[in-house]
């Protein structure tokens, strides 16, 4: 069992999520990252469309996190993120934050 993973992420916020400045609701939210993630399962890079996308400041950089241990993130990305395979790449998970497509890179 890994102590560290690296990850990249898209975050999409929504009016209400923690921290966010966003002005989109959460159901425009969760169509946008719906369709984010048919495009990443239809071949679309990660990388370019977390730059175009993300809310993240990661975003700039096609959403890398680095490296991250346990503890670091809140409970349903870091599990999500430590139960991926090395290259693999999540379904849409919902935290406070608002919605994240998580990409494991390491």
């Amino acid at each position: 069992m890994s102590d560290k993973v690296t990850a990249s992420h898209i975050l999409l916020m929504y009016q209400g999520s923690d921290r966010s400045t966003a002005t989109r609701s959460k159901e425009d939210a969760q169509n946008l990252i719906n369709d984010i993630k048919k495009r990443i399962d239809g071949g679309e890079e990660f990388a370019k469309l977390a730059r175009q996308h993300s809310d993240c400041p990661s975003g700039k950089s096609g959403g890398d996190l680095g490296a991250f241990g346990r503890g670091q993130m809140v409970k349903a990305f870091e599990e999500t993120a430590f139960g991926l395979p090395v290259g693999g790449t999540s379904g849409i998970v919902e935290t406070g934050f608002g919605y994240h497509i998580i990409h494991r890179t390491g």
